[in-house]
Order: structure tokens, then C-alpha cells, then sequence
């Protein structure tokens, strides 16, 4: 069977169920390998040996005691970290900042389903201040930078950065992250992972309600397309008093539409930067061209299109960025304490009237309009993930100069954050690795889907992902 953790999420659950492998040792294996691993890549915050412990040796007796034909569930079993945006009741958080230690006594929704489904907790993973930007290196008294394990001097992207480099380090089965302006596909495609950012409403944000502007998206990093697919049928669904509801998903299930052969599809793309004015480095754009081929040779109908929208939606997009960086519960006396670029962005907030916040949100909803007219007649759209190959730690942060640094995350990640804006469904796909000084370096494309169409979009990916060539593994698996 080779190492547990060389198995996809799916394959390790499989295992699980047949007995072929327990919990129990699935668990110690990472925790071993977290061990040895996490001081590389700062994947973990706060890790949770001794509740992990016994939700493993809870699904071992359960799996003991079950019918081999009993439905528990293809994930049953497998290691799913929770990032430190999100409650684990129990279990301190810190939201990347020195500001906060708390302990929660309730669990966030999505964390609550993980643990219903018999998932194994290890930890909270490793985020930046607040979220906020898209690199994770938050305060050092937090925890150190998070890294690709593809290069351990490049960072692993942001805000969902620990829970990427835990799972493309094999220290967890798969992971939970967020994503309020490509905080799961940035770090997805610097670590060379699926990273899905679920339509507007798949996910409830129970308990603390949507973000303003409805930004924030509860999603899944993964290995393969089917091990994302499995995790988003866990935490998938609203409750009764969520506001935002996507569609129903399709019959069967998220896991059960990757098995489906997707008809030949109109496929729109577009590499012109949106949230900025930027070159595409030529990886990005050479996987980009290769993705295009790929998918007419699968039968599928490739066309150019504009992009969305231009920069001149990005004012709305800031002014609601900086207002949910104000509204964090910071008492005046520590707000010293924050990050240089959290306090710039929540000064920019707090300067930002009730009428303009009105007015962004406004524009940012008939942006939304405007885009899923403009997609009408089109199955999906393609995109680079980013404009540039992954940056080395330090690299895009300015503590002396935030808004030099806002302005050069805005460069590195231009074709994300338009689709927190609408809310489509999105995923990065790693189909392609760049050789650069001698390092192999992970390349992702974002594949965009139609409103409420996660199940075709990931039919799509999944159709994708078993055309393309066998990826290769990171210096440290």
C-alpha cells in the first residue's frame, strides 16, 4: 500500500473502511510526520494531538463494530485540519495576530459538519493577520511563515497558507480553508493543489453570519479534483436561518458528478489582469495556453472573451476589503499591536462612509449581474490562478509601506478576487510545474464555473486532471 499519507484522501478512507488500515495509525503516521515536517513548512498554529486522538479512536471503534457495508462515509476516518480563521470549540484561536487568544466554546458550521462526518481534527493551521493578505506570515509570536514544500524559500501563498502546506507537505488527508478574495486558490496553486472556492451559499457561515459584501467563502484544499469534491459534500449545505442558499447540489453529490463524463462544453477564457494593470509571467501564461489545448483536445469548444470587468471595479472591491478589516473586535489600546498593512487597511476602512460602503456594495452586486450575463452561453471560463510563480517569503510584504504592499499582493494575484465579488463557483487546477534555478515549481489555473454549477465545474476538473500528465510530488513528500 506504501506510506498512508502517498494515498489520496479517498483512497486512505477506502482503507479505513475495509480495514486495511485504522485510524489510529492513520492518525500517528501524520502526527509523526508533522513532527518531523511542520518547523519547515509552518504549516500548524495550534495542534490538537490529544482530541485528534480521540476522534480516531472513536471511528476505530466504530468501524470495529459497523457493518463492512454500513455507509460512513468516503471520508471517514481521514486527517482534516481547521484553519485558525474559523472556532474550534475547545481549542484557542488566534486569527494570525498577536491581538487574540481566545477560546472558543462553539464550533463554526463547517468545522461542526467535519466533525459530524468522523473526521479527524490535528489542528488549527497557520494564517495571516486577520486573513487579510494573500501570503501568510503573520506576527512571529503567532507562529512562523507558512512555505511550499516545492520550495521551501518561496511562501505558500495566503490567507488559507498553512492549511495548503499541511496538506501538500503530507501532514493531513486534506484541509478546510476559506476564501475572500483567493485565499484558497493562491496557496492551491503555489503548493500544487486543487483548491475550491464553493458558489456563494454552498457553505453556511454559521455562526457569525456573511461577511460584508459576502465576500468570504468556506472551501477545501486537496490533492485530487474527487478528494475535494468528498470534503465539499461533508461541509456543503445551509441551515435553516442562512440568508444566501446555493442551488441544490446534484443528485448523488458532489464526489458522484466528478464520475460524470461532461458533455462538450463552451469554455470562455481571458488572460488580461482584472484587479490590476500587470504583466503574466510566461509559466503562468504558458500553462494557461496549455490548458486551452488540453481542453479542445478533449472535445471542448475554447473561445476568447473579455474579462468581467476592469480596474475600475477594484475601488468598490478595496472599500469593502478595508471596512471587514475595521470591523475586527480590536480594543484601542492593542491596536499598536497589529500588523503594519492590518492597521493601514483598517484606518482606509474606518475613513470609508455608511453611503460609500452602500455604493461599493451596489456596484459590487451589478458586477455580479453584469458578469453572469456576460456568461450566458458559456459552460466556464479559464483564467491563470496568478500573474507570477510563487514569492518568496518576504517578497510581497512592505511593513514599512502597506499600500506598496497591497499594490504588489493586487499584482500577484489579479484573476481571483472577481469571483468572491459575484460569487461563481472556482478552483485552481494544478496541471503544470515550471523549472525554475533548479526548483520545480507547481503552476495552477483557475477554472471558473456558472452560477450554483460546483458540480459541473468539477466534472470538468475532474476530466481534466486524468488527461493530463501524472504530477510530480514536492522535495519533501
Amino acid at each position: 500500500m506504501g506510506e498512508p499519507h502517498e494515498l489520496t484522501a479517498l483512497e486512505q478512507g477506502r482503507a479505513l473502511r475495509r480495514r486495511e488500515l485504522s485510524p489510529v495509525e492513520l492518525l500517528e503516521h501524520y502526527l509523526r510526520r508533522t513532527d518531523e515536517l511542520d518547523a519547515r513548512v509552518g504549516a500548524f498554529v495550534t495542534r490538537t494531538d490529544e482530541l485528534a486522538r480521540a476522534q480516531a479512536a472513536a471511528a476505530e471503534r466504530r468501524i470495529a463494530a459497523a457493518d463492512p457495508d454500513e455507509p460512513l462515509g468516503p471520508l471517514f476516518g481521514t486527517v482534516v485540519p481547521v484553519k485558525d480563521l474559523n472556532l474550534l470549540a475547545g481549542v484557542r484561536a488566534r486569527f494570525g495576530s498577536d491581538v487574540f487568544d481566545v477560546v472558543p466554546d462553539v464550533d463554526d458550521q463547517v468545522v461542526a459538519a467535519i466533525r459530524a462526518a468522523g473526521l479527524v481534527i490535528t489542528g488549527k493551521t497557520n494564517t495571516p493577520e486577520l486573513g487579510l493578505p494573500c501570503y501568510t506570515e503573520p506576527a512571529l509570536a503567532v507562529a512562523p511563515p507558512a512555505r511550499t514544500p516545492w520550495d521551501l524559500a518561496r511562501s505558500a501563498g495566503g490567507s488559507s497558507g498553512g492549511a495548503a502546506a499541511a496538506v501538500a507537505a503530507g501532514l493531513a488527508s486534506l484541509a478546510q480553508g476559506s476564501d475572500g478574495g483567493g485565499s484558497i486558490r493562491i496557496p492551491a496553486s503555489v503548493t500544487g493543489l486543487v483548491g475550491l472556492k464553493p458558489s456563494r451559499g454552498r457553505v453556511s457561515s454559521a455562526p457569525m453570519g456573511d461577511s460584508v459584501g459576502e465576500l468570504v467563502h468556506q472551501g477545501v484544499l486537496a490533492r485530487t479534483v474527487r478528494d475535494a469534491a468528498a470534503l465539499l459534500d461533508v461541509i456543503a449545505g445551509p441551515l435553516p436561518a442562512d440568508l444566501l442558499r446555493a442551488d441544490p447540489p446534484p443528485a448523488g453529490g458532489f464526489l458522484a458528478a466528478c464520475d460524470e463524463e461532461p458533455a462538450r462544453l463552451r469554455i470562455g477564457r481571458y488572460a488580461t489582469p482584472v484587479i490590476a494593470e500587470t504583466d503574466v509571467a510566461p509559466q503562468c501564461l504558458a500553462a494557461y495556453e496549455r490548458t486551452s489545448d488540453l481542453l479542445e483536445e478533449l472535445g471542448h469548444v475554447v473561445l476568447d472573451v473579455a474579462p468581467p470587468f476592469g480596474p475600475a471595479a477594484v475601488p468598490s472591491f478595496e472599500a469593502v476589503w478595508s471596512v471587514g478589516a475595521a470591523l475586527a473586535p480590536v480594543p484601542p489600546d492593542d491596536e499598536p499591536r497589529l500588523l503594519p498593512l492590518t492597521r493601514w487597511l483598517r484606518e482606509r476602512g474606518r475613513a470609508v462612509t455608511g453611503l460609500e460602503l452602500a455604493q461599493a456594495v451596489a456596484t459590487m452586486r451589478a458586477l455580479t449581474r453584469s458578469t453572469v450575463e456576460a456568461m450566458r452561453g458559456l459552460d466556464a471560463v479559464l483564467t491563470p490562478t496568478l500573474a507570477e510563480l510563487p514569492a518568496p517569503v518576504g517578497g510581497l510584504r512592505d511593513d514599512a509601506d502597506p499600500a506598496a504592499d497591497f499594490a504588489a499582493q493586487k499584482r500577484f494575484t489579479p484573476f481571483t478576487s472577481p469571483y468572491n465579488i459575484t460569487g461563481l463557483p472556482a478552483l485552481s487546477l494544478p496541471l503544470h510545474w515550471a523549472d525554475v534555478d533548479g526548483a520545480v515549481l507547481p503552476v495552477g489555473v483557475q477554472l471558473i464555473g456558472t452560477p450554483s454549477g460546483d458540480g459541473r465545474l468539477l466534472a470538468l476538473a475532474a476530466q481534466l486532471e486524468a488527461a493530463a500528465p501524472a504530477a510530480p510530488r514536492p522535495p519533501l513528500w
